[in-house]
């Protein structure tokens, strides 16, 4: 005997929302966490605007897996979770480090660690 395979069906929830509203949504946090890295010169807010750029690739990456009721993007997205968590356990004690040469976290003046 076979178990008989249920079709996935795409919750309604996200049938009520249309996916454009989701790629805008995406889009624009991916955006201002550009904008934070170019920009700004404290090492925790560009550490916080990458963050941001990955939590907007999870939110698309969600959006499509559950239109598509594919759960292939949603296995990505635990992924991509496992590497930001490294990411912040590493990033965060470089950080300290620099504080702890430095006395400042502005990017501006780690070209005093290249002597």
């Amino acid at each position: 005997m076979q178990p008989t395979q249920v079709p996935l069906q795409v919750p309604e929830v996200i049938q009520l929302i249309d996916l454009k509203y989701y790629l805008i949504i995406s889009t624009a946090l991916f955006v201002i966490g550009i904008i934070g890295v170019l920009t700004r010169r404290n090492a925790i807010i560009i550490f916080m605007s990458i963050e941001l750029m990955l939590n907007a690739v999870n939110l698309l990456l969600i959006a499509f897996s559950s239109y598509r009721a594919d759960p292939t993007g949603q296995v990505f997205v635990f992924f991509i979770m496992a590497v930001a968590a490294a990411e912040v356990a590493v990033g965060l004690a470089i950080i300290v480090m620099i504080y702890r040469n430095t006395r400042s976290i502005d990017i501006g003046l780690l070209n005093k660690l290249k002597w």
